[in-house]
C-alpha cells in the first residue's frame, strides 16, 4: 500500500501523529493506486501515557550503520517522536513499564489501514481504544474462521488426514491464496486468472458465495477476443495479457461446477462488461499493460461460450494449440511459433466440453450444447489416433511436429498430467488409460523418497527446449521434481479408476503431515509440515525437500482429492452424494456437514457382503428412511438430520 520497492518508495512515505488517538499515520501520495490509504500503528495508552515516545525516523531506529539485529533504539530510554517528510520513513512505538516479580503486564499494538475520506484511521484507531474492542474484535475473527472451516468435518481412522481437512487446507487456501495472494516464497497480489478460480471450486461445500464472485471477478478480466488475463493486480487492473492456451477454459470449468453444485442458474445470466487492448503480437509471448473497460458486455454464460469458442482451432494433429504454454507455464517454447499442440489441453477442453453442454441445454441454446458433444468427439477421435505413444499418453507436439512426453525422447518422456487427465476427462480410452496409469506409478511414484514426481527424466543436457522449465535444476520443481498440484491430480485418478490403494498411497505420499511426524521426516523436508508445499525436490543430495509452501493452488486440490475423491463426498444439483474410494481396513468414518443452517451427521460404515442379504453397493438412509439412490437431498430446515450410509462390498 505504501509501495512495492523502499528504494522507490521511500522518498514519498510522509508521517504523521494523529492527535486523537496518538496512532503514527503513514501514507504515500505518488502511489498511484493507493494514494488515498492510511496505514496506521497503534499502542494501549498511546495519548494518556505521556512516558509513550515514537519515531517516524528509520536512521534514528537503527542508528548509523545499525540494524535490525541490535537497532540502536534498543539502547536508549526514550524516542524522539520525530515524524514528517523527508526522512527514510518507518513506524516505531516505545512502551516503557515495571515489571514486579512474578508480574504480568500486556501490551497491545494495532497496525491496519484504512481509506482517508471521513477519517477512517482515526475512528478506527479510537474504536480499538475502547474496553474490550480488541478481545471483541479477536473472538470475532475467530467466530469467522470456526463457522467457515466447521461446515465440513470429518472424523476417520487417519488423524493426519482429519487435522489437514477439518483446517488447515481451507485456511491456506481461504487466508494466503484468496486474501493475501501473497505468501514468503512468492510475494506478489495479484489474482492469476486460472489459480484462484481454482481454489474457489473448492468451496463449494464450504463457502459458495466466494466462488460465484469470483467467476463474476473473472469475467471481468476477459478480452473480447474470448482470452484473458494470465494475472492482474487490483483494483486498476493492471496485468499480463499472454498466448497461454488454459486460462480461459477454466472460467466455463469452475461455472460449471458451481451450478452444479448449487442449481444457481441466476448466475449465468449476471452481465460483465470485456477488456479491450491490443493483441498480443505473434513472435512475443506476453505484455504487461493496463487495458481499457469495452462498451460491449455479455451475460456470464456468453463469457464461457466466448473462452470455449477461444480454444477450438487445432494443430496439424488435430490437438489444441499450445500457445505460450498451457498449465505448466515453464513449457512456454512448445507451441510459442502457433503450430503446437498439447495433449493435455485435448484432455482437458474435452471435459469443459462435455461439462458445459448439458448446462448449455438447460440455458436453452441447444445449438451450442450440441456444437460442444461435436467438438469434444473430434477431440476424443484425435486423442486416440495422435496422442498414444504406446505405453502412455503423449505430453505434447512442438511447432516443427517433435512430440513431446514421448518414449522416443531423450528427457521429458513421461508426464504425470496427461495420464491423470486421460481418467479425470473420460477422454482416454479405458485400457489404454489403464495402461498409462501403470507407468506413472511405475516411474513416477517414489515411494522411498516420499515424492510423485511431474515428468521423467528432467531436461537438461538434450536439444529438446520446452521453455523455461529447462532453466531450473534438473529435479526440482516442474523440471522433474514433485508439482503437488499434478501429483494430487495423479491419486484423483487412481481414485476415480476404482484403485483404492494406488489412490491412498499417493495421498500418504504427499501428505505434508507425513513430512513431519519424525526428526529424520523433519530433517529431510525442511518446511512447515501441516500446509501444502508447492513442490518437493527430487535430486540429490535434497529428495524429499519441500519446496515453497502457503502460496499453491495444491492445497484447494488436495482438499477435493480428500473430500471428493477418497471420502466420496460430491455435491451435485443440492444432493450430497455418496461414493467413497476407503481403504479396506477402514471401519467407517463419520463426516458433519452443515448446509445452510442445518446440520447432517453422517456415518459412514464398510461392511463385507452377506449370503442372502442386502447386494453390493451403497445403501443411503436419512432419518431411519431409506433413499433410493446413494444421495440425501439436501434442505435447509434448520433441523438436525441423521445419516447412514452402508459401504456393502464383496
Amino acid at each position: 500500500m505504501l509501495g512495492d520497492l523502499r528504494a522507490k518508495s521511500a522518498m514519498h512515505v510522509t508521517t504523521e501523529v494523529d492527535p486523537t488517538s496518538g496512532a503514527i499515520l503513514a501514507r504515500n501520495h505518488y502511489n498511484p493506486e493507493f494514494g488515498d490509504r492510511i496505514a496506521y500503528f497503534d499502542v494501549d495508552g498511546a495519548t494518556r501515557t505521556p512516558h509513550v515516545t515514537i519515531t517516524g525516523d528509520r536512521r534514528e531506529f537503527l542508528g548509523r550503520n545499525g540494524s535490525l539485529r541490535n537497532p540502536a533504539a534498543m539502547g536508549r530510554t526514550q524516542l524522539s517522536n520525530r515524524v514528517g517528510a523527508g526522512l527514510d520513513a518507518c513506524a516505531a512505538l516505545q512502551v516503557p513499564f515495571e515489571l514486579a516479580p512474578g508480574d504480568t503486564h500486556t501490551v497491545s499494538f494495532r497496525l491496519g489501514a484504512s481509506g482517508r475520506r471521513g477519517n477512517e484511521a482515526n475512528a478506527m484507531a479510537q474504536y480499538l481504544h475502547e474496553p474490550d474492542a480488541l478481545q471483541s474484535a479477536l473472538h470475532a475473527v475467530q467466530a469467522y474462521w470456526s463457522h467457515i472451516l466447521g461446515a465440513v468435518q470429518v472424523e476417520t481412522p487417519d488423524p493426519s488426514l482429519d487435522v489437514l481437512t477439518n483446517g488447515w487446507l481451507l485456511y491456506q487456501t481461504i487466508a494466503c491464496r484468496l486474501w493475501a495472494r501473497s505468501g514468503f516464497y512468492q510475494s506478489g497480489g495479484a489474482y492469476g486468472f486460472r489459480d484462484q478460480l481454482q481454489d474457489t471450486m473448492a468451496l463449494v461445500h464450504t463457502a459458495p458465495h466466494l466462488l460465484r464472485q469470483h467467476l463474476l471477478r473473472c469475467a471481468e478480466r476477459q478480452f473480447v477476443e474470448g482470452d484473458v488475463q494470465h494475472w492482474w493486480h487490483p483494483p486498476q487492473g493492471r496485468g499480463v495479457r499472454t498466448h497461454c492456451s488454459d486460462d480461459y477454459l477454466w472460467l466455463p470449468q469452475a461455472t460449471c461446477r458451481y451450478v452444479d453444485a448449487t442449481n444457481d442458474v441466476s448466475v449465468l445470466d449476471e452481465t460483465m462488461a470485456f477488456l479491450e487492448g491490443r493483441p498480443v503480437n505473434p513472435d512475443t509471448d506476453s505484455y504487461y499493460d493496463l487495458p481499457t473497460r469495452s462498451n460491449e458486455s455479455a451475460s456470464l454464460f456468453n463469457h464461457c461460450v466466448r473462452a470455449i469458442r477461444r480454444a477450438l482451432p487445432t494443430g496439424a494433429h488435430g490437438l489444441p494449440l499450445m500457445g505460450s504454454g498451457d498449465w505448466n507455464d515453464g513449457m512456454n517454447l512448445v507451441g510459442i511459433a502457433g503450430t503446437g499442440e498439447s495433449v493435455w489441453l485435448a484432455f482437458f477442453l474435452y471435459d469443459a466440453l462435455v461439462r458445459f453442454s448439458p448446462l448449455a441445454l438447460a440455458h436453452g441454446d441447444a445449438a451450442f450444447a450440441r456444437e460442444c458433444l461435436v467438438h469434444a468427439d473430434v477431440l476424443r477421435r484425435s486423442i486416440d489416433q495422435h496422442g498414444w505413444d504406446g505405453g502412455w499418453y503423449r505430453r505434447a507436439y512442438f511447432d516443427d511436429g517433435t512430440p513431446l512426453g514421448s518414449a522416443s525422447n531423450p528427457e521429458g518422456q513421461i508426464d504425470s498430467i496427461s495420464q491423470s487427465w486421460s481418467v479425470l476427462s473420460g477422454a482416454g480410452e479405458t485400457e489404454r488409460s489403464r495402461i498409462a496409469m501403470e507407468a506413472l506409478d511405475r516411474r513416477l511414484v517414489r515411494r522411498d523418497h516420499g515424492l510423485i514426481k511431474l515428468l521423467e527424466p528432467p531436461f537438461d543436457t538434450s536439444a529438446l527446449n520446452p521453455g523455461y522449465i529447462k532453466g531450473y535444476v534438473p529435479g526440482v520443481r516442474e523440471n522433474g521434481g514433485q508439482y503437488t498440484h499434478a501429483a494430487i491430480w495423479a491419486a484423483m485418478a487412481f481414485a476415480k479408476q476404482g484403485d483404492a490403494q494406488r489412490a491412498w498411497e499417493c495421498f500418504n505420499v504427499i501428505n505434508p503431515i507425513g513430512h513431519g511426524d519424525t526428526l529424520e521426516a523433519i530433517n529431510t523436508y525442511k518446511v512447515e509440515p501441516y500446509v501444502v508445499a508447492a513442490d518437493v525436490y527430487a535430486v540429490a543430495p535434497h529428495e524429499g525437500r519441500g519446496g515453497w509452501t502457503w502460496y499453491t493452488g495444491s492445497a484447494s486440490w488436495m482438499y477435493r482429492l480428500v473430500l471428493e475423491s477418497l471420502l466420496g463426498l460430491r455435491l451435485e444439483s443440492g444432493q450430497l452424494r455418496f461414493a467413497p474410494c476407503t481403504p479396506v481396513q477402514w471401519p467407517g468414518f463419520k463426516v458433519k456437514y452443515r448446509f445452510g443452517q442445518t446440520q447432517y451427521a453422517i456415518v459412514v460404515t464398510q461392511i463385507d457382503a452377506q449370503p442372502g442379504g442386502p447386494p453390493t453397493g451403497i445403501v443411503v438412509v436419512v432419518d431411519g428412511v431409506t433413499q433410493r439412490t446413494a444421495a440425501v437431498d439436501l434442505v435447509d430446515d434448520q433441523q438436525d438430520h441423521a445419516v447412514e450410509v452402508r459401504m456393502i462390498r464383496v
